[in-house]
């Protein structure tokens, strides 16, 4: 080895040494992570496949609800906490593109996805799934009763159906905004705190969370007496997926009809300030790709927006998709939410 050489290769290890030179400059694993909301959930053997195929590590931060953890990917945008977004869903979409924080990357495997899911022209948010948000009612306990089920929304200001449904706060919860804004899509701006009027006398309850309402106050899931909850078009399957016992049928159902849900798209965004854009970049794919979309039911219970996915048995026997379900123009919820949101707390809580 020559002397110039021999010299420099002595100073750098003794650098090394002295923990003057970071361990990335010799020889650190690559790292990508993935800033999130607390719901979010993947099986370790498909994050595997990732990461050998490329030789990289995932990592997961999980910053509360999804529109906390937006929250924190807008005021950490000069520097930013993660490489990728996953967790934008269509009533906060305007907000998170006006905030500027997404680079634009159009996905080639966007190709199996369908455009209806597609709100971002510029593709800085990309449809990576969805799910329904509707009444769900307990089969057993109307069967007892023998009380027909409602067929609809509109339905559950009937007395019949008095004290019989639990609702989620849309200040606190994801699912209780998206059933607001289904009372906004079906009633109209004019109608809808008419109707939020109504089903208050008919002895609504309202609880702050999904879970609070499922697995506290609803009658097939709990020592709830409620009958009827906001809850999603995928959570029959979930009964049945995780009874204890072997159901050929699933004790709850999902009210459908047309109106009477609001389809919640989840999206995923390269963050700016990435380290590793490229490699960010073949996540997108790979977010889109059919080992990730098919993993999706059964660890989220919402739907793969890859058309190519194939459902498992569980969803396709025990699920109903809603019937032309609200989609409200994602401008119009970004200017009005705060004020709907205001004014169903004035009509239903004081």
């Amino acid at each position: 080895m020559k002397k110039p050489i021999l010299i420099t290769f002595l100073v750098v290890l003794s650098l090394f040494a002295a923990g003057v030179l970071p361990k990335s400059a010799v020889s650190e694993p690559r790292e990508i992570t993935i800033m999130t909301h607390d719901s979010f959930s993947v099986s370790k053997t498909v994050v595997a496949l990732f990461e050998k195929q490329e030789q990289v590590k995932i990592r997961f931060l999980k910053t509360g609800d999804a529109g906390a953890a937006l929250n924190q990917a807008i005021l950490s945008r000069n520097n930013p906490l993660a490489d990728l977004f996953y967790g934008v869903d269509n009533t906060f979409i305007s907000r998170a593109l006006k905030a500027g924080i997404f680079e634009a990357y159009p996905s080639p495997m966007l190709q199996h996805v369908p455009d209806e899911l597609k709100l971002d022209p510029q593709f800085r948010l990309l449809p990576v799934d969805f799910g329904d948000v509707c009444l769900n009612y307990d089969k057993g306990w109307f069967t007892k009763k023998n009380i027909q089920p409602p067929r609809d929304i509109g339905a559950l200001i009937d007395p019949r159906y008095r004290n019989l449904t639990v609702v989620e706060n849309p200040a606190t919860s994801s699912p209780g905004l998206a059933f607001l804004l289904t009372t906004v899509g079906n009633f109209g701006e004019t109608g809808y705190l008419d109707y939020w009027k109504k089903l208050k006398e008919n002895g609504v309850l309202v609880t702050n969370g999904w879970q609070e309402a499922y697995w506290g106050s609803f009658s097939a899931a709990s020592k709830g007496n409620r009958p009827i909850v906001v809850s999603y078009a995928s959570s029959p399957p979930a009964e049945v997926y995780y009874s204890k016992q072997k159901l050929t049928e699933a004790p709850t159902a999902a009210i459908t009809t047309a109106g009477s849900c609001y389809r919640q798209i989840e999206f995923a965004g390269i963050l700016k300030g990435s380290r590793h854009p490229e490699l960010v970049r073949k996540l997108i794919d790979f977010l889109l790709d059919t080992p990730f979309q098919e993993d999706i039911p059964l660890q989220m219970f919402v739907f793969p927006s890859n058309r190519k996915a194939r459902l498992p048995e569980v969803f396709t026997r025990h699920t109903v998709t809603a019937d032309r379900p609200i989609l409200l123009n994602s401008e119009q919820i970004d200017a009005h939410r705060e004020k709907w949101i205001e004014a169903w707390t004035e009509t239903v809580l004081r």
